[in-house]
């Protein structure tokens, strides 16, 4: 038995560690590892933090087309009321508000695409 304190050998114990993966059937947990897709599959809380991850960050990005948009339609109607041409107000229509709508629309399918994109990446784990 040591004499101090301070000297005193201290064992730290744990799971065993294994140097690569190896399936175990039905239980994949078992290895040590735990893929995030089988969290997914299993619909365990963690899975269903994943999903609900993906979903705020696709809820957000259509908040945000949702908000440009109500901005480049919502004040048409007033303008329209201004504008008593009716070639004036396609030429409005036509070339001031189809182009950044367009633009939008590109950039929306872009960053849903990243977003999915990023999800896969992290339940692949890659």
């Amino acid at each position: 038995m040591p004499q101090d304190s301070s000297e005193r050998r201290v064992v730290v114990s744990g799971p065993p560690r294994r140097t690569r993966l190896r399936s175990r059937g039905r239980y994949p947990h078992a290895s040590g590892y735990y893929r995030p897709r089988t969290e997914i599959a299993e619909q365990t809380t963690l899975g269903h933090t994943y999903v609900r991850s993906l979903m705020r960050s696709q809820l957000r990005a259509a908040l945000s087309v949702f908000a440009v948009l109500v901005l480049l339609v919502g004040p048409l109607p007033l303008l329209f009321a201004t504008i008593r041409n009716s070639g004036l107000q396609w030429a409005v229509l036509g070339f001031c508000l189809y182009p950044p709508m367009v633009l939008l629309a590109r950039w929306y399918v872009r960053r849903a695409e990243r977003n999915e994109k990023d999800f896969v990446r992290l339940v692949e784990d890659r």
